[in-house]
């Protein structure tokens, strides 16, 4: 079970006092330095509005934070498993490097051992860790209008050929043939929970989803049909707005989302969004609750379908969604995301009730 993190307030008061009950179970991210660091850490102390506090070491890599090397938050999963060990410090030699599992094989290690210890650890294997340090350094070139020989430079690519490969596995096109005046702009997003893309026409959000979602590559393709190829790189009106809005709901200032949305979907599907759309945060409902609400209590296997086939996370909240009998089930951001989504959504809940 994951630890239930304090509130913001209560955190840095800990940071301040360098409070060791909380070493290991959370984490503080400086907005200024790209690092995070224990509770413990002797550096000099950031302001509050710099921090952010995340649960656990896998959460901040991929918001994009470094390691401090000052306190060291990695150590204690290097301690426990040589492997990781190895590889960190490895990585942390040759950012730069194309990382293969060959490589892997070669230091001698057994490629599912570290595929495990890795996502036990960090949420993440060794190879996405260290292509995900690099790609959204390109990305974010790209989308400020660079050259695409910058962004490979940028993301230290060694050759075209392999930032071109990582581009398309992500997007499903070479990043050579993304424009900024398409019809729909993919961006990046960077979140306490992970990277997202979204992808905006200049008037709706078509698409959220973080980075690692097996099923974007699929979602992506759909929505590069649907607009015959048109597909481009930047900022568009609503990618920004529901930037603004993911930067209030991580803050626990605001759990409202009004940027427009476009469905992809069928009507039964989007009546299904429509009903998630409904639950309160803080608030599950189970698959037959939804079917109820909607008026067909008999098509609780078609709720869960449409439920899967959400590609706007967070904003249409699927991750409320949760079985009969009050487990967790299947979400395709991964069950530890949706367990800290929920967490984090309690003190919504809370403020509302004490409103009442």
């Amino acid at each position: 079970m994951l630890f239930d993190l304090p509130d913001h307030d209560a955190l840095y008061q800990a940071l301040l006092h360098r409070d060791d009950r909380y070493d290991g179970q959370a984490y503080v991210c400086v907005a200024t330095t790209g690092i995070f660091c224990r509770l413990t850490c002797p550096a000099r102390k950031p302001k509050r509005e710099n921090c952010q506090f995340f649960g656990s070491v896998g959460e901040c890599i991929e918001a994009g934070f470094r390691a401090c090397k000052r306190c060291h938050p990695l150590q204690p999963m290097a301690d426990a498993d040589p492997a990781v060990a190895t590889l960190l410090a490895a990585l942390d030699q040759r950012p730069e490097y194309r990382w293969s599992e060959g490589d892997i094989t070669r230091m001698g290690f057994d490629l599912s051992t570290v595929r495990r210890s890795f996502k036990r650890q960090f949420g993440m294997t060794f190879l996405e860790m260290a292509r995900q340090r690099r790609l959204r350094e390109g990305f974010t070139v790209l989308s400020d209008g660079g050259k695409v020989i910058d962004a490979q430079l940028d993301a230290q690519f060694d050759s075209p050929s392999a930032f071109r490969a990582a581009f398309a596995r992500l997007l499903g096109q070479a990043p050579g043939s993304l424009g900024r005046d398409s019809l729909l702009l993919a961006d990046w997003i960077t979140t306490p929970l992970g990277d997202m893309i979204a992808v905006s026409s200049r008037t709706e959000l078509h698409l959220l989803e973080f980075v690692e979602r097996k099923a974007l590559k699929s979602e992506l393709a759909r929505l590069q049909k649907a607009v015959k190829g048109d597909l481009g790189i930047g900022s568009a009106p609503p990618s920004e707005q529901i930037r603004c809005e993911l930067d209030a709901f991580f803050a626990g200032t605001s759990a409202r989302f009004d940027t427009p949305l476009a469905y992809h979907g069928t009507p039964f599907t989007q009546q299904v969004w429509d009903a998630l759309r409904q639950i309160p945060p803080g608030v599950t409902r189970s698959y037959s609750d939804i079917a109820r609400e909607i008026g067909r209590p008999d098509a609780t296997r078609a709720v869960a379908r449409a439920n899967g086939a959400n590609q706007i996370a967070l904003v249409v909240p699927c991750h409320r969604v949760i079985g009969a009998d009050g487990s967790l089930t299947g979400y395709g951001g991964g069950l530890w995301r949706k367990q800290r989504l929920l967490d984090i959504e309690r003190q919504y809940l809370t403020s509302a009730n004490q409103l009442d």
